[in-house]
This record gives structure tokens, C-alpha cells and sequence, in this order.
């Protein structure tokens, strides 16, 4: 693995993987560190650092930050250039109300569809929520609260719903909701999850969908708590 010499921001963040870069992995990294959380919201996005940490001229790094504009994930201001997006309170509460419906709508076919091995990954995957409450482990939680829902959801074999949600969800991944909660409010929602699961594995649609409901309520509440004012 090639790192070339390091920045600060944002580019101190970024992994480059071998001496030579293409487009699509410009845009791949940028956008992982910027889900990551680790960069503040209105950061400033150097092009020329970027350009040069991936040993690129600027125009594969423009067109990824076009695309990351798109995405909502970053904002542009003549003179000012590209930032980190910053969502206001009412912005990041209407996000979690697009994800619930996106959700709903995708859990609906994925319960009916879902194999045994759909079964297994959710369950694994729901062992290590456990396990990141146990351990008191925010960041874990955060992360595998989101591999948990995705694993809920991918049997429902719907690409371009999956990806609508995968966006909706990308922008509210840099306010890390998870990191925020407090030791019960994660425990509360792990047990959310295992209720989903349950549901999940017994191909209870009805069930699921009450369950996944009262989880997505639960969730609401804690954003209106913590969203920036």
C-alpha cells in the first residue's frame, strides 16, 4: 500500500491504494471518508492537495466532487469552492423520515424473498450490535447498526430503491447518530434489533413491519434530541 505524503483535513484521512489511482477510486475514497464522520461539516475540500495525494490531474478529482454535490454530500459556493455539507436540524429529521419510508417499503419484499443464508448474515451481524453494547463500543454500534439494516434489507433485490436508501443514508452517516446516543438509547435499539431479527428469520412481514416501526419512532425521537439547532 502507497500513502504519499500526508496533509491535514480531509487529505490526511485518505488511503491510496497502490501508485496509481483512477477516477471511480478518487471518487470511492472521498466519499468514504467523508460517510466516515471524521470530517467536520463545512470542511473545506482542497482540490490541489487532493489532485496531488492521488497523483491525478484535477479533472478526475472535479468530477468526483460533481458527483459527491449530487449526492448531497458536499456544497459549492463560488470563490469558496466545495465543502462538507452541513444539515440543519430540519434537514437531518427529514432524511431519517425518507429512510423510514424507503425502509419500509424495501423490508416488505426483502422478508418474503430472504433465504437461510439472508438469516445468517443478519444474525451475525446483529451478534456484533450485542457485542458493541456489551463492550460499551459506540463506534462498533455505529457501524453495525448500518450493516444490520442492510443485511434486512438487500433480499428485497430492488437496485434502484437500494441505492435511493444507500444516498439518504450516506448523508446522515458524518452526524454519526449512534456515537451520540446514550448507553441505554443503544441498548433500547439493540433491542429493536432483535425484535427485527426475530421477525426477520420468521418471515413475519407483519410482525416486521410493527417492529421496524416502532425502531424507526424510537430512532426519530433520539435525532430530534440530537440534531443541531
Amino acid at each position: 500500500m502507497t500513502q504519499p505524503r500526508r496533509q491535514s483535513g480531509i487529505v490526511s484521512l485518505l488511503v491510496r491504494e497502490g501508485s496509481y489511482a483512477t477516477g471511480p477510486q478518487v471518487l470511492s475514497e472521498l466519499r468514504r471518508v467523508i460517510v466516515s464522520g471524521q470530517v467536520p461539516p463545512g470542511s473545506p475540500i482542497p482540490l490541489d492537495d487532493v489532485a496531488a495525494f492521488f497523483g491525478v490531474s484535477l479533472i478526475p478529482v472535479r468530477e468526483a466532487l460533481k458527483t459527491l454535490l449530487g449526492e448531497g454530500l458536499l456544497a459549492h459556493q463560488p470563490r469558496l469552492g466545495y465543502t462538507v455539507t452541513a444539515l440543519s436540524s430540519a434537514e437531518l429529521e427529514e432524511l431519517y423520515v425518507v429512510r423510514g419510508a424507503l425502509e419500509a417499503a424495501a423490508l416488505d419484499a426483502a422478508v418474503r424473498q430472504s433465504t437461510a443464508a439472508d438469516h445468517a448474515r443478519a444474525t451475525a451481524i446483529h451478534a456484533k450490535l450485542v457485542d458493541a453494547v456489551a463492550t460499551r463500543d459506540a463506534a462498533g454500534f455505529q457501524h453495525a447498526s448500518r450493516d444490520f439494516h442492510e443485511a434486512l434489507l438487500a433480499p428485497c433485490r430492488m437496485p434502484r430503491l437500494l441505492h435511493m436508501l444507500d444516498i439518504a443514508w450516506n448523508l446522515t452517516e458524518p452526524f454519526q447518530t449512534m456515537m451520540q446516543l446514550t448507553e441505554d438509547e443503544r441498548a433500547e435499539l439493540r433491542a429493536d434489533h432483535e425484535a427485527m431479527l426475530a421477525a426477520f428469520t420468521a418471515r413475519d412481514a407483519e410482525r416486521l413491519r410493527a417492529v421496524s416501526g416502532e425502531h424507526h419512532d424510537r430512532l426519530a425521537a433520539c435525532i430530534a434530541r440530537l440534531s443541531p439547532r
